[in-house]
């Protein structure tokens, strides 16, 4: 099945999908909108485009697994792009993706603007693999 993830931003919003197969992760795109009412018809635009069967959203606990006010709102925003496009949203703990994020970008040397536009859509592919990981792992400890 097509999982498109999502790591919600303040002005940035980066997308990941994966393949049929469940297996690998990568970059999609990212969506440069800051208003809370417009992302949603967006990323609900890109999903259809993707053809995803379900959607992935990061959801940004504190390290120590409580939940704040960018919890909450990755909440609201699953529920509302459930209802916009029909498909099963998943929530996934995307704590520490934005380090892992940036570390990998520093290990290819991505600098600058470039750097900039590119991590949310890093960020997205981490919190993607870590679900169809974590997933894969569930499937092999029922057999």
């Amino acid at each position: 099945m097509v999982i498109m993830s999502v790591d919600l931003g303040k002005a940035r919003t980066g997308l990941a999908l994966c393949d049929k197969t469940e297996f690998l992760a990568s970059p999609y795109k990212v969506i440069f909108e800051k208003s809370p009412k417009k992302l949603p018809e967006q990323v609900a635009q890109a999903a259809k485009e993707a053809n995803a069967e379900m959607i992935v959203v990061g959801l940004p606990k504190n390290m120590d697994g409580s939940e704040g006010e960018s919890a909450q709102n990755a909440r609201a925003f699953a529920q509302v792009i459930g209802e916009l496009t029909g498909l099963p949203v998943a929530l996934q703990d995307e704590r520490g993706t934005t380090i892992t994020a940036h570390t990998f970008l520093n290990d290819t040397n991505m600098r600058g603007k470039k750097r900039k536009n590119v991590v949310d859509e890093v960020a997205a592919t981490i919190i993607l693999q870590n679900y169809l990981d974590k997933k894969a792992s569930a499937n092999a400890a029922k057999r």
